[in-house]
């Protein structure tokens, strides 16, 4: 799979399952000046930020000063939000054309969530 880290905009929409059990997700996607089609969703996934790299842990493991500055006896913890950041990854099967007319070609796209943008990070075709 090649990597990428390249805006795209995306229409979500409902797909796979009927109407009323199909779950929202992309429907179809800008990328590099190209349309793509979803014709499938292949995975669906979640991923928290690193929080293994945050301040705080390298504070416990010995890697850093500490977790935050210290006011006193009250330590600021600057990495507290590192935990809170999620991104929605969606692998989907998308094609330019007719199923028939291009084989298409497997990607992932990425919903950050702390600032509402969507990326492509990676493609198999």
């Amino acid at each position: 799979m090649r990597r990428y880290d390249d805006p795209v905009e995306v229409r979500r929409g409902r797909i796979g399952g009927e109407p009323d059990t199909a779950e929202e997700g992309p429907e179809q996607f800008l990328w590099r000046g190209r349309l793509w089609k979803v014709r499938s969703v292949v995975a669906h996934w979640v991923e928290t930020a690193p929080w293994w790299q945050s301040a705080g842990v390298r504070a416990v493991v010995g890697t850093d000063d500490g977790p935050g500055i210290d006011a006193g006896d009250t330590v600021i913890d600057r990495g507290a939000d590192d935990l809170l950041i999620e991104r929605e990854l969606w692998r989907v099967h998308a094609g330019r054309g007719s199923a028939t007319s291009d084989g298409g070609g497997v990607f992932d796209l990425s919903f950050d969530w702390s600032d509402g943008r969507w990326s492509l990070v990676g493609c198999v075709d």
